[in-house]
């Protein structure tokens, strides 16, 4: 298997709400071809899609817990990387503008970043981070470090 993540797909229990928090709130576009009840999104290499919760449960054959949007956690965050700390801080408050519950005000990080944390209207939580120590490219890419 190669080493590499292709895409992220949400379960979301409003299929309108979420695509109104990401496209209305935070400014993002949706992809192409797109039908029904799922949306994509192109982040630059690699798409985040939302879809059903139920049904995303269903194609995975797996049970599906209940949840309490921004009650619980799964075990997984998702990142978005910024370029210094004052884009952590606006990035925060435009998640927050546009219905996010923010679950960590951005602060100094014991690894030597500045970071904080949203959710989601579905509750899914984002770090919102930047880290010194990584390269952030005009693309909006992340490289990192080469090994010594």
């Amino acid at each position: 298997m190669e080493q590499r993540l292709t895409m992220v797909t949400l379960g979301v229990r409003d299929l309108a709400r979420a695509r109104a928090f990401y496209e209305e709130g935070l400014g993002w576009t949706l992809g192409d071809g797109v039908e029904g009840q799922v949306a994509f999104y192109d982040l630059g290499g690699m798409l985040l899609g939302l879809y059903g919760l139920e049904a995303l449960a269903e194609d995975a054959k797996t049970a599906l817990a209940e949840l309490s949007p921004g009650r619980n956690f799964g075990g997984m965050t998702l990142a978005y990387n910024v370029r210094d700390k004052a884009a952590v801080d606006a990035t925060l408050k435009e998640a927050e503008a546009a219905g996010a519950t923010l679950l960590k005000a951005a602060e100094e990080v014991f690894w030597g970043g500045y970071s904080g944390y949203f959710a989601d209207p579905d509750g899914h939580p984002w770090e919102v981070a930047f880290n010194p120590f990584w390269t952030l490219n005009d693309d909006g890419s992340v490289s990192l470090p080469k090994k010594d």
